[in-house]
């Protein structure tokens, strides 16, 4: 994942900041409780293609 991508990248739905998930590659927006998949390097910013947080995940 491109750094200087990450930084300009916010959530689609709230417009907040995003964290890089490496392991699982996800981008994950805790205020909206959403983690977006990163296919191929390339982060897929749709709310429907986006998994849901579990509440432990969002600590």
């Amino acid at each position: 994942m491109d750094m200087k991508l990450l930084e300009i990248l916010v959530c689609p739905v709230t417009k907040g900041p995003l964290v890089y998930d490496k392991e699982r590659q996800e981008l994950i927006s805790k205020s909206a409780r959403l983690a977006y998949p990163i296919r191929d390097g390339i982060p897929v910013m749709l709310e429907d293609e986006a998994r849901k947080l579990t509440p432990e995940e969002c600590e």
